[in-house]
Parts: C-alpha cells; structure tokens; sequence
C-alpha cells in the first residue's frame, strides 16, 4: 500500500485523517459502517498551526465509510457554504451514485492482497518504438460484435478469445493504450431543460451525460461505472470501488503481459461541474483561479480552473501521478488542456515521476489558455503534435482541409510538410520540438470528427449537414475516400515522433448520430463532439472491419513494418534526404539510418489528387513493401525499373539491401 500525504490513513492500531482547510472553523469526521447508513457518527478534529486538521481514531476501521462536515468562520468572504458531507479530495476509493450530484462518500482502504505477480513498467526506453492506441474503455467491448462476456468493462477489456478487446490490440499490432479518463469523474450532468437547486439549467446536452469523463471528482479514485458490478443507469450505485480497484488492476497487469503499455488521460486543470466536489467547498479562493471581484475564471471552458500553483494543489497533482505509478503501474500520462497547469508543477510532475520510472511517457495537450508545445518539449514532456494533423488532413474538412486532398492548410507549406516527416523539429517550418520523441503525432483523436467522417465531408461538402436514415450509407468508403485514408496512414507512420491512431481510425469508422433521443436535433447526421453519449454512437462496432478490410490491413502492416524498421521511427534528421521536386504536393525521401546501415528506405507520398508523380530511383536493387492498395512487409517484391510511378492521392514504400 503507497502511503499518501492526505486523507485516511489506516495503520495497524488507528486510523488518522487529514485534512487542509485553512479557512474553516470547525471540521468533523463522520463516519458510517456502510454507504447507505443515513446518519454516522461524528468526531471533531483538531486545527494545526498549518491550517490541516487532524484527528486519530484507535482501531480497525477499513471497509467503513466517511466524509467531512466542514464549517466556515463567517468572517471569511467568498467561500462557499459546504453541503452537509464532503467526500475526500484524498481518497483513493469513492461511492456514488447516477446523478449530477454524485452524493460521494469516501471509504477507509487498506492493503488490497493484488498480486501483480512480478508485473512492472514495459514502456521502451526507446519511446519512439511506441504505436498508441486511443481508446474509452467502454467503447471496446461495449458493442455486441467485440464478443465479449463482461462488455464495457475492464474484465470485458482483456477477454482472451473473442473479436474486441485485447485481441483486437494484438491483430492491430499496438503496444500502448491511451485510456480516456479513468480516474473517478462525474458521469451525469443536470437533467436537461430543468433548474437545479443550485441553480443550474443544462441547455446544451440533451443526454445529461458525461460520458467520456473530462470532469474528475476524485484523482486518486479508479472510475466504479467499468467494474463488473458497475451501471450506468440513472439513480443507480455508479459500482463498487473495491471491485473497481482490482478490476482496473487486473485490465493492467493483462495488458503489460501482452507488452502493451497503459497510458491514462488526466485532468488537472479543473474538476467536475456540477457535484459535490470537496476542492471547491473547502477554499475556493486557495484551490482555484478566480477574477478580481473573485469569481471563478474559465480558460478550460469549464468555469472553474484549478490553482495548480497553489502548494496544496501542486501536492494533490504530483501525488497523484505518483499514486496511479505505484499503485496501478501506469506507464505515462497524457494531460488534458495541460497549459493551465503551472510550470513549477510541470517541472515537478517530471522529476517526481521519473524518480519511479525513467522511462514515463508524459504528454501535454499542449493548449488552453495559450499554446506551448515548445515549452513542454523544453520540460522534457511530449506533447500531441496538432501540426502534422492540419497539415496532412486539415482542421476544417470544408474550409482547411490538407495534403490528403491536394491542398494546403494555411499554416502548411511544402518546407513544413518535410519538417513533420524528420519530427517537427524547432528551427525549420512549422517547428515546435526540441526532439523527434516529444512529437505525439496524430491525425484523429476523441475530439472532433473521425479521420473517416473527415474525409467523407472534405470530399462531399453536402455529407456535413446530410441526415442519414440508418448507418449503412456511411460505413464503406468509396475509392477516393479509400486513398485518402490510406495515404493519410503512410504520413502518419513514417513520420519521425511517437504515432496515436484513435479507436475505429484503422477502418476509417463514422460516428453517426443514433436516433434514440428525440431532443438531440443533430439525429441522424455525423458527429463531432460525442462526448455525452453512452451508446452505438461511440461503441466500436467491429463488423465495420470487414467494409474496409482492406484499410485494416493497410494499417495494421504499417505498424508491422513500422515496428521492424528502425529507420521509421528513429532516424536522425540529416539521415532523411528530400528529392528534388516540380510540384509541391509530391514529397519523396529516402532514409540512410545508423541503425541499418546497408537497408536505405524510399518513401514516397503523392498528395497530388489528379496527376501521377514519376520517381527516379536511385542505383539498386530495390524491393516494394507498399503501394497504393496493400502493405507487404514480409513479402517485398522486386523492382527491375528504373523509373516507378506512383499514382494520385497514394504513395509507396521500397528498401534497398545492401551487401
């Protein structure tokens, strides 16, 4: 069991609490022998110099349930009066139940008996050799057609046998997952068109829910609603957090034995909205960032941003990181809207984690409040590299789209372009890292349309606003689409930096908006914001696969060739040599690595959509391993000519071997 600062603290003979509240007047633990007991037990505790408050309980008291009872000093101005029971900020398991509110109660843990059986840390030193997967755990067994017994859960994750799940991880050939938010988090938002008591009114999620989870409660808690006893059903017990704990542990070590590792998405820069949440009722003026008539200022969008350079805030987000490293073995960290995050905090987020593991992966989503992926590189961090994804596919499918379709995005240059390929290094086009590991590259993510539905609207400007009966017109790609997809992937996996493909992108899958509820008025079209819906929305849906197969494939024996080739992934910047060109959209490149000295590369991609691009190889004997329709890594074929063409909107791949 990892000690933490804060919190309930159970030891052999008593259980101490501690908690800082600087401003209160009096605090009280109460505690109850289980979540439902109505009323428990109260125990005053004693303030410090220091502003905690302490108090030590004799006896066995893991398994029961607590929460503070927090009075104000009514001279203090600008606090908010507490409810009756605060869950703890510290704790590590947490009741609730389906509702805005959460009604969280706290519970006292002790040593779990998980046995990790010798399980450890399996990111690479080489953080480059890295494939990401982004995924929301429910989405990968959620659907029907993954199989699985235990569907949405983290049991559910790692079911051997069956067509989602693990399974689908190793056919795809990844080995990292990017887990959106599995820290405890407010799952239901007010209900819609109504007022709250606190005055609320939710006019903009007709669904009520928070389903991907960017609004943590509690950050040392493991999410309860993807335990086996979990539900999602309004009113109900979200699940239960002893389950939830093991469960999440078990997903975990099954994953590291399959040499995948787990990378979570957290969020430190505010808390949930609308609950009970015990930061915000126990000093809004230390905890987070207000104006100068003291309100809560919203840089993250969400109306009350946390100070993370407050002493306290900085202790709870370090000791977090440090909790779910030596707790749950997580791998990396990716943070949401990580630039509201202070800069002595980010410094020792990194420190701090490397003392556990060298190897951590932390990657900033590197805007909010400004933009500074520089900085993070600065600071040792990665950070997602949303210049490669405006460049190779564009930010607006009608209005910027990118070389996948033969045009420029505003930024993008054919000097750019070129700098993503050696790693978006500083100092040339479009640079922004101090070094090729720090660019998380990617072209789709959770936010904004699929790469597939980019592509489906980019190429039919009519398909954005179209609204679609039923998902069968959307699934397959048509041929253009197809080349599209295909040759977004080669930029992607043979450009210098860590690559993240998100859920359903290696079969070029659409979000389309399932008709169930009838106060959503954007029924039946594509979605690019489905972060409330708990359905078929969001569920991957692996029968798709077979309407693109040939696009599976395609990704999945880039990644095989990715993985097998050093010069992909770790060339150096003067070991990528440009061809000469006469149009701006074909870019062609050889690799001569340190780490295969007698195997060159050509790489060759033509964003041109209408005309063909003539290569020149240099003196052989060359061998294909891709063309604009199948990647070949085990089964190369041999180039006798002398001059290759290579066709609109594709691109292709070759080695030479060296005696």
């Amino acid at each position: 069991m990892v000690l933490r600062p804060w919190g309930a603290l159970q030891d052999q003979e008593s259980c101490t609490f501690r908690l800082y509240c600087p401003k209160a007047s009096q605090v009280e633990v109460v505690l109850f022998e289980s979540y439902r007991q109505p009323k428990g037990q109260h125990h005053p505790m004693d303030k410090l110099p220091d502003g905690s408050w302490t108090l030590e309980l004799p006896g066995e008291h893991t398994g029961k349930y607590y929460g503070y009872r927090v009075q104000h000093h009514p001279d203090e101005k600008g606090l908010l009066k507490p409810p009756p029971l605060l869950a703890d900020p510290w704790s590590t398991q947490v009741t609730t139940v389906n509702h805005y509110q959460q009604l969280p109660k706290s519970r006292i843990t002790g040593p779990d008996g998980f046995d990790w059986k010798g399980d450890t840390f399996v990111i690479p030193p080489e953080q480059r050799d890295l494939v990401i997967y982004e995924v929301h755990v429910k989405d990968l067994t959620a659907h029907p057609s993954a199989g699985a017994k235990k569907t949405g859960t983290y049991t559910g994750f790692v079911e051997k046998g069956i067509t989602g799940g693990i399974d689908h991880l190793k056919r795809l050939g990844v080995n990292a997952v990017e887990l959106l938010p599995v820290q405890k988090f407010a799952g239901f938002e007010p209900p819609f068109e109504m007022d709250t008591q606190e005055g609320f009114r939710n006019t903009w999620n007709p669904y009520g829910r928070n389903y991907w989870g960017y609004m943590t409660s509690f950050f040392f808690a493991p999410e309860t609603m993807y335990a086996s006893n979990g539900s999602n059903r309004a009113g109900s017990f979200t699940g239960d957090p002893v389950t939830a704990s093991r469960e999440l542990k078990y997903m975990i070590r099954e994953l590291h034995r399959e040499g995948i590792a787990v990378i979570m998405d957290v969020v430190y820069n505010h808390v949930s909205q609308y609950d009970q949440n015990p930061l915000l009722y126990l000093d809004k003026q230390e905890f987070f960032r207000t104006d100068e008539e003291g309100r809560l200022t919203s840089q993250s969008g969400c109306g009350n941003d946390l100070r993370t350079e407050s002493p306290h805030i900085r202790e709870l987000i370090v000791s977090s990181v440090e909790w779910w490293m030596q707790e749950y073995h997580i791998d990396g960290f990716r943070f949401d809207l990580a630039n509201l995050i202070d800069r002595g905090t980010i410094s020792e987020i990194r420190r701090e984690a490397q003392k556990i593991n060298p190897n951590v992966l932390l990657i900033a989503e590197p805007w909010g409040g400004g933009y500074d992926p520089t900085g993070f590189s600065g600071h040792g961090w990665s950070a997602w590299n949303d210049q490669i994804r405006n460049g190779v596919k564009g930010i607006d499918p009608i209005h910027t789209p990118g070389f996948i379709f033969g045009k420029w995005h505003y930024e993008s240059s054919r000097e750019s372009l070129e700098n993503y390929i050696r790693g978006t290094l500083l100092h040339q086009s479009n640079g922004r890292f101090h070094h090729q590991e720090h660019a998380l590259n990617y072209l789709e993510s959770h936010d904004g349309y699929t790469l597939g539905d980019f592509i489906r609207i980019a190429l039919d400007h009519g398909k954005k606003d179209t609204v679609y009966q039923s998902k069968t017109p959307l699934i397959s790609l048509n041929e253009q689409e197809l080349k599209c997809a295909r040759l977004a992937a080669l930029f992607l996996l043979t450009a210098q930096g860590i690559p993240m493909i998100n859920s359903g992108q290696e079969w070029g899958r659409s979000k389309w908006i399932v008709p169930e509820n009838p106060r959503d008025t954007q029924s039946g079209k594509m979605d690019h914001n489905s972060y409330e819906k708990d359905n078929e929305t969001n569920y991957l849906d692996f029968t798709e696969i077979e309407a693109n197969a040939g696009l599976f494939e395609y990704y999945r024996n880039l990644i095989r060739l990715r993985r097998q080739s050093p010069q992909l992934r770790q060339a150096e910047p003067h070991e990528i040599r440009f061809h000469a060109y006469q149009d701006a959209l074909h870019i062609t490149f050889e690799i001569h690595s340190k780490y295969r000295p007698k195997e060159t590369m050509l790489v060759s991609l033509n964003g041109n959509s209408h005309n063909e691009y003539q290569v020149h190889l240099p003196d052989g004997p060359w061998q294909q391993v891709a063309d604009a329709r199948e990647v070949y890594p085990d089964n190369p074929r041999s180039v006798q000519e002398s001059v290759i063409s290579v066709p609109p909107t594709s691109g292709i791949i070759l080695r030479k071997q060296v005696s």
